[in-house]
């Protein structure tokens, strides 16, 4: 039997019993009215009062809180029951519109009248997400950086000032904090079935949200203040995202004969599975990704306990423990030091982690799980494309951890293309990926030169102490003479005797070198730090050359307008020469970022050096990319001091190179 079957539930023995059990113990009956107005409005301090606090410190008893207002969530329960619809939103719609999220609130009254486990836990993960972005939208009524934990902006003094702490003390009962409920963390980590989230207390939320929309009212008109709300995060780049191909409904009848089957769903969690499936297909896909990503995480937590021996954190931590979560399975060590074994058990752990980490963890990434847990995306314009992603890839994992006599499933037409985009997908998010990525662009940026308007060469006069001397010779020599110095560690037969700058600073060696596989996953410290330095020096050649491309459109139209005043004309004859050398210099610089990073990276793997002095070298070729921008500004506009900056740039690289080119050996 998998071990998959044999786990009956992921709560601790603790955490179990003060979800599934501790509510329930008092039997009373609670009288509705006792905490409903008239006019239906929430009366908070017959609520609060249902809050118990230690002797001790007067800190919250979370225990004694939660059996006591066990009651109350059952009537709250009971009473949404007993409204319809309409009745709902002529009472509570408008106590919602303080969460910039009314229909998501007013969808999870209609899941209550269902009382299906699967969409009162989906309800539940959704309503944290809406109430902890509009909670944030108020600290920021009186505080500057919203706290990024709902535990932190839950305990915040902007939050008491605003709703009182003995309200704050009841919503932490349920949410933000590990000694209660804790709710939203249990679902969104993976940790609660939907059989073990009791539908009251997400009613009781939803009463308690509404009750906050009265007091947040009442303050915004006494203070004669304006609750503003941040825009949501956009997706942009869409296509930068695309690793699998779209899904159609084959694949997806495919995807549920495997979910039944693989051992990497937990049997208890089965339901959530085929409600993401079935969302998707209903292109319901913020829902889909909202279910489907804390499976992925008790999936792979199943794997991470299971291969490094530590059964005991496939459970909820205690309020003592941290979770085990996807940034300690994705991590090269665990806490004891020891080797993570998860990624040598994912057999493809590049493939699996680069992606996870991509969509997930890294900065410059979509992070979706940080995003849609905290409130930060649109659920009502939630893209089918990053939805495609995340089901594409848990094919695949429920395919790699099928047995054997499923064979035919696994090979099927409509499963292998997503096999094979797995098994070559690359990190697209990593501080490497992105390097290269700008490198590309600025090289296309500065391709564009010669396309750049400008006044016919017989108008044209030469430039004295530029062209035609012997400075813009020696500029040339030195540029080949550091071509030639790097041609070795170059791909064969890209260079030409004839005009080796011309051959060689190609856009089609650099999409060559920057298609050299490196490595992303457990970067050493040493290739981060470097390339920090590379992608600086890379945004500075990126502005110049837009700062080129813009001066050089607007000194022709005033060329040719006969605005341009005597001065102006001479400095613009200036820039139309140095252009000529600046474009070849910013090539070869591209060139050499990308041959440090492939040099950096094997040096790395190989042995430890001393990449301090490395670094200077680095910081001295980004200190010259630095005044280059500064020169070449509209505002500068220092075309001569460009070209004797250049100079000295090239004599200081020339220097170096026999140093740095040591750096190559070793890779």
């Amino acid at each position: 039997m998998a071990l998959s079957d044999s786990v009956t539930t992921c709560l601790s023995q603790s955490v179990h019993y003060a979800i599934c059990k501790l509510g329930f113990e008092k039997k009373d009956t609670y009288d509705i009215n006792n905490i409903l107005s008239g006019n239906g409005e929430v009366c908070w301090q017959a609520v609060t009062e249902h809050v118990c606090y230690l002797e001790s410190d007067q800190s919250v008893d979370y225990m004694k809180s939660i059996r006591l207002l066990g009651p109350v969530c059952e009537s709250v329960n009971l009473y949404f029951k007993s409204l319809t619809k309409e009745q709902f939103v002529i009472q509570y719609a408008s106590w919602f519109h303080w969460t910039n999220c009314t229909e998501v609130f007013l969808e999870v009254f209609d899941v209550l009248q269902r009382t299906q486990a699967t969409e009162v836990a989906l309800g539940l993960m959704k309503l944290t997400s809406c109430l902890e972005r509009a909670l944030g939208d108020v600290y920021l009524l009186k505080g500057i950086d919203c706290p990024f934990l709902l535990r932190d902006l839950l305990a915040s003094e902007q939050l008491a000032d605003v709703f009182g702490q003995a309200v704050m003390n009841v919503l932490r009962v349920f949410i933000g904090s590990p000694y209660g409920l804790n709710l939203r963390n249990v679902l969104w980590h993976g940790f609660a079935s939907p059989e073990e989230i009791p539908a009251k207390y997400c009613a009781m939320l939803l009463f308690l949200t509404a009750g906050l929309g009265q007091l947040l009212q009442t303050y915004l008109l006494q203070t004669e203040r304006v609750l503003v709300h941040r825009p949501y995060v956009l997706f942009i780049s869409l296509e930068e995202l695309d690793a699998f191909p779209d899904l159609n409904n084959e694949t997806l009848s495919i995807a549920e004969e495997l979910v039944k089957l693989s051992s990497f769903v937990l049997k208890t969690m089965l339901p959530f599975w085929i409600a993401a499936l079935t969302a998707f297909k209903q292109s319901r896909y913020a829902d889909c990704v909202i279910l489907l990503l804390p499976q992925l995480e008790v999936g792979l937590r199943l794997l991470f306990t299971t291969t490094n021996k530590c059964p005991n954190r496939l459970l909820t931590a205690e309020s003592s423990a941290l979770y085990t979560t996807f940034d300690e399975m994705l991590a090269k060590h665990l806490d004891n030091e020891e080797v993570n074994q998860l990624p040598v058990v994912l057999e493809e752990p590049a493939m699996a982690s680069d992606f996870l980490w991509d969509f997930l963890n890294h900065q410059e990434g979509p992070r979706i799980r940080d995003r849609l847990s905290h409130g930060e995306i649109n659920l009502e314009t939630f893209p089918r494309e990053v939805a495609n992603q995340i089901v594409g890839f848990a094919i695949t994992i429920l395919c790699r951890f099928s047995d054997e006599d499923m064979f035919s499933l696994k090979e099927h037409m409509a499963i292998k293309p997503l096999m094979n985009c797995a098994s070559c997908y690359r990190s697209r998010f990593h501080p490497i990926s992105r390097l290269k990525k700008q490198v590309l662009e600025c090289m296309k940026s500065i391709y564009l030169w010669p396309e750049l308007p400008k006044v016919p060469e017989e108008q044209v006069q030469t430039i004295k102490g530029l062209e035609g001397n012997s400075e813009a010779n020696t500029l040339i020599f030195t540029i080949s003479e550091i071509i030639s110095q790097l041609q070795h560690y170059m791909p064969q037969n890209c260079c030409s005797s004839d005009d080796p700058i011309n051959s060689v600073l190609t856009e089609r060696l650099l999409m060559e070198l920057c298609d050299t596989r490196i490595c992303t996953l457990y970067s050493p410290r040493p290739v981060l730090e470097v390339v920090v330095v590379l992608r600086k020096i890379s945004t500075q050649c990126h502005q110049v050359s837009q700062q080129v491309i813009a001066s050089a459109g607007l000194r022709y139209t005033q060329w040719v307008n006969k605005t341009l005043r005597s001065r102006q004309r001479h400095n613009y004859l200036r820039m139309l020469n140095s252009i000529k050398f600046l474009s070849p210099v910013l090539k070869l610089i591209l060139v050499l970022i990308t041959l440090e990073l492939i040099s950096v990276h094997s040096v790395c793997k190989k042995n430890p050096f001393d990449y301090q002095q490395y670094l200077k070298f680095l910081k001295s070729v980004l200190q010259y990319t630095e005044n280059l921008v500064t020169y070449t500004s509209p505002e500068k506009n220092k075309w001569d001091e460009t070209m004797e900056l250049t100079k000295k740039a090239l004599i200081k690289i020339r220097k170096i190179s026999d140093r740095k080119l040591m750096l190559m050996h070793l890779a």
